[in-house]
């Protein structure tokens, strides 16, 4: 039986601290809400990070994902909104989150929000 959608996202310990390098997520099967008319909106997301003291565990990742599918959200603040809580979760030297949606209404929207980083 698969799990539930949860918005409890969980980390596990960098295995290389003294290193920086990238990891990178592409999540093809993201679904929400179109606020407005209640449809369902498609999107690929693609998650792109340098950690810090943390990683984010997958499966965690998954549900959470998962638990935006009954929710209503604009595209740019449902792509703000993961990256808030990926940056507040593992405080990442980088992070990068592309929520490309599929076209709507003869529009294709491509929202990227970036968390700089930091020396």
């Amino acid at each position: 039986m698969p799990g539930k959608p949860s918005k409890h996202l969980e980390t596990f310990p960098n295995p290389r601290p003294g290193r920086d390098y990238e990891v990178s997520f592409e999540i093809p099967e993201f679904t929400c809400l179109c606020p407005r008319t209640g449809q369902p909106d498609f999107a690929t997301l693609r998650i792109r990070y340098i950690p810090g003291r943390l990683c984010v565990e997958l499966k965690s990742l998954k549900l959470y994902v998962w638990s935006f599918r009954d929710e209503g959200h604009f595209h740019e603040e449902v792509t703000n909104r993961i990256l808030d809580d990926l940056v507040n979760l593992l405080d990442p030297k980088e992070l990068t989150v592309v929520g490309d949606f599929n076209v709507r209404g003869g529009i294709h929207t491509i929202v990227t929000a970036s968390h700089p980083r930091r020396d």
